[in-house]
């Protein structure tokens, strides 16, 4: 293999699509930070080097430990994963995913620093749900509660965390922007899961998606849009600014892709995979823009 081409399987075993997932929640953030007027530069690009680095890690220790566990088989109907095709070894990708990991930590231990001990346990406890995502005798992935842990993580986590390693206070609009992200980032894996059903029900990969069917995870995918977008309407009736309705400009790509998961089935839901992370990023970018212009108002704090 030429270094090219080792160069790009790696960086396709990162899966760049997915980052936008770890940078929207960040967005949102420092967008809070802002606008309480405690933006601080070094423990934003510090927060934003975390979150990318936890997300590949993820995604390199999801691609190891599901080829281990056979879900990754021949009839895979998403993209080729690294492994399991054999462009990377497992001992390479075991390797990869402690210097992911550990790329993280390095910024986590610099928060730390700034923002006290708390940084040690959210950011052990968020490479731990990367690694039990797909690791361990019960990954999370296996037993459906991924969803909850996307959630957790890629919403309230991401967006609370890095508004506290930069300001005193937590605005209690950190909380209701961390749900709406985090609400859109868990339908890029409900996506993933309707996608994938029939090959995790044959390797015991018990998502909700496999435990309560199709009509359950495509009525989830709404729901979740529905919720983001009922967070986003509040915020900006809590504010009294029009600014926080700026997300609400993506509610027609949010329809369509609700209309086309409806009807999709296996393959044909790749593009929607992709569809929903832009999604995210429109959103995310959106709702940190109208935060920065229409700022949070007393009863927000």
């Amino acid at each position: 293999m030429s270094e090219a081409t080792a160069v790009a399987v790696w960086v396709r075993a990162a899966r760049p699509a997915t980052l936008w997932a770890a940078i929207g929640p960040v967005a949102v953030g420092a967008a809070l930070a802002q606008a309480q007027e405690c933006l601080r530069l070094a423990p934003l690009l510090a927060a934003t080097w975390g979150a990318i680095w936890i997300q590949i890690g993820t995604n390199f220790a999801n691609d190891l430990h599901d080829h281990l566990r056979g879900a990754d088989g021949p009839n895979r109907l998403g993209p080729a994963r690294a492994v399991a095709m054999g462009w990377i070894s497992a001992p390479a990708m075991r390797r990869a995913v402690v210097v992911a990991f550990a790329a993280a930590t390095a910024a986590g231990l610099y928060l730390t620093w700034v923002a006290g001990w708390w940084v040690v346990w959210l950011g052990v406890a968020a490479i731990a749900a990367g690694v039990l995502y797909t690791a361990g005798p019960r990954p999370l992935a296996y037993i459906g509660v991924a969803d909850l842990f996307v959630l957790a993580f890629f919403g309230f986590a991401a967006v609370v965390g890095t508004v506290a390693v930069q300001c005193a206070a937590i605005p209690a609009a950190a909380w209701w922007a961390g749900l709406a992200v985090g609400c859109l980032n868990t339908a890029i894996l409900v996506v993933n899961n309707l996608r994938d059903r029939a090959g995790d029900a044959a390797v015991g990969k018990r998502t909700l998606a496999v435990r309560f069917g199709a009509p359950f995870a495509r009525a989830e995918y709404a729901l979740l849009h529905l919720a983001a977008y009922l967070v986003c309407a509040g915020l900006a009736y809590r504010s009294g600014s029009l600014w926080l309705a700026a997300p609400l400009l993506t509610v027609p790509i949010a329809w369509r892709n609700v209309r086309a998961l409806s009807r999709l089935e296996g393959r044909a839901l790749n593009p929607l995979l992709g569809g929903t992370a832009r999604l995210v990023l429109a959103f995310s970018l959106l709702l940190a823009l109208g935060l920065v212009l229409g700022g949070v108002s007393p009863a927000q704090r």
